[in-house]
């Protein structure tokens, strides 16, 4: 039975299917799982016990009587804890919502639950996800998989724990400059970060609403796909014969590539090889308008968290983290002006991007400049937690800023992942393009 625990969701879900696997024992070695684990309350702000069991009831009769929801009816996953959920608390890794229980589930929370996936409860998250490392002393630090003394990443970084250490078979996160990659990354996980309006983000506790996206983490790129299929209340797209023979790849030079510390420089350097050894054509790129775009971070993050954020921050503001308060109130140095200006420009960079990386299958870079960072050093050190930060989402943010989708990928070395850039709404092909680019790379 606890083998269950280290399957994939797929494979889970295709032991649901043939009859194999109780969805109620299912749920129930999950939640015995997540109940005695020693890094419970570091990995799962909220555990919904009678949600879960009842959810597995419904989906063990519907197996019994041949009519599944969907290839995952019956598999239990967790939500990060900024997707409402009726009736338990929702306060996203924040004291200035601590308490909130929101009336009904968030717009992917029910598409999924109407598909038949499992709720097991809320996973733990850096403050109003305004940080990349994962580290939150308001809530709680999930570990990372690969390092005790360590960061798992953020901010959907007890959603990557809950995955890593088997207290969960896939994880709902979201990613507004790198949330759902870099924890992927730095536990080993796939991690997509969907197109911006591609899910829905109704009943979703914002950051920065034109930049966030919401994103499964999980074992395998199948797991992703199925589950982002969910998601959307859709079906997955066919995987099948996927081959990297032909492909073309661009190693993105501009903005990506510098200062890569050694470790995920060598990973990125052997995924590259294995990519050309299985048949893909892969060239390098430099791109000026990654270099402007990211220039461009400051005013447009900053200035809708600010915004967002502000009379609540005024009203409470020794109740924040202080690095994640002073982030956000960075916000508040920018005009009105400044602000259009920098979306106007970013317009027309994503023009030049898009005209420039057509004709490629993905556009490649590792997926973190960085390893996850030390926590001790990350709480002493306020310069040490600012420049690593940055750094964290430096690659990552890219995605975002240019409006595509994008997909982080183990690498086989520990917390080194390679992430593919994908097209705008173009997730069926990015993850075809994944499932081909993860065979080589095991």
């Amino acid at each position: 039975m606890f083998d269950w625990l280290k399957m994939s969701a797929a494979q889970l879900g295709r032991g649901i299917g043939e009859g194999a696997i109780d969805p109620v024992a299912l749920t129930q070695a999950y939640l015995g799982a997540i109940d005695s684990h020693g890094l419970r309350d570091k990995i799962y702000a909220h555990v919904t016990h009678d949600r879960a069991l009842s959810e597995a009831e419904a989906s063990a009769e519907r197996a019994r009587a041949g009519v599944r929801l969907s290839p995952l009816d019956g598999v239990p996953i967790s939500w990060k804890d900024l997707f409402d959920s009726a009736g338990a608390p929702t306060e996203a890794g924040s004291a200035l919502i601590r308490g909130r229980v929101p009336a009904n589930d968030a717009a992917v929370l029910r598409s999924a639950t109407h598909m038949g996936l499992v709720c097991l409860g809320k996973t733990h998250m850096s403050e109003l996800a305004f940080s990349g490392l994962g580290y939150n002393p308001i809530t709680a630090t999930p570990p990372c998989v690969n390092d005790a003394d360590a960061v798992p990443g953020g901010s959907s970084s007890g959603a990557a724990a809950s995955v890593a250490f088997g207290l969960a078979a896939a994880a709902i996160g979201s990613d507004t400059g790198g949330s759902v990659r870099i924890p992927a990354a730095w536990n080993d996980l796939v991690g997509l970060k969907t197109t911006w309006g591609r899910l829905s983000g109704d009943g979703i506790v914002p950051l920065c609403k034109k930049f966030d996206t919401v994103g499964p983490l999980c074992r395998t790129v199948e797991d992703a796909s199925l589950t982002f299929a969910a998601l959307e209340g859709g079906a997955a797209v066919d995987l099948r014969g996927a081959r990297l023979k032909g492909m073309r790849f661009a190693i993105l030079q501009t903005g990506a590539m510098e200062d890569v510390r050694e470790a995920p420089m060598a990973a990125f350097e052997e995924s590259v090889e294995r990519l050309r050894d299985a048949g893909a054509v892969i060239e390098t790129i430099e791109a000026p308008e990654i270099a402007r775009a990211l220039s461009l971070s400051g005013v447009l993050f900053t200035t809708e968290a600010y915004g967002l954020w502000r009379d609540a921050i005024q009203s409470n503001p020794d109740a924040m983290f202080a690095e994640v308060r002073d982030r956000f109130l960075l916000g508040g140095q920018f005009s009105g002006a400044d602000y259009v200006s920098a979306w106007d420009e970013l317009l027309v960079l994503r023009k030049r991007w898009n005209a420039r990386v057509t004709s490629f299958d993905a556009v490649i870079c590792p997926t973190a400049p960085i390893l996850p960072s030390n926590l001790a050093r990350l709480e002493a050190d306020k310069e040490y937690y600012v420049t690593e930060n940055l750094m964290a989402l430096r690659n990552t943010r890219i995605g975002n800023l240019m409006g595509g989708c994008g997909l982080s990928l183990p690498t086989g070395v520990s917390s080194c992942g390679l992430m593919l850039f994908g097209a705008p709404f173009n997730e069926e092909r990015l993850l075809r393009v994944g499932a081909a680019a993860e065979r080589a790379l095991i």
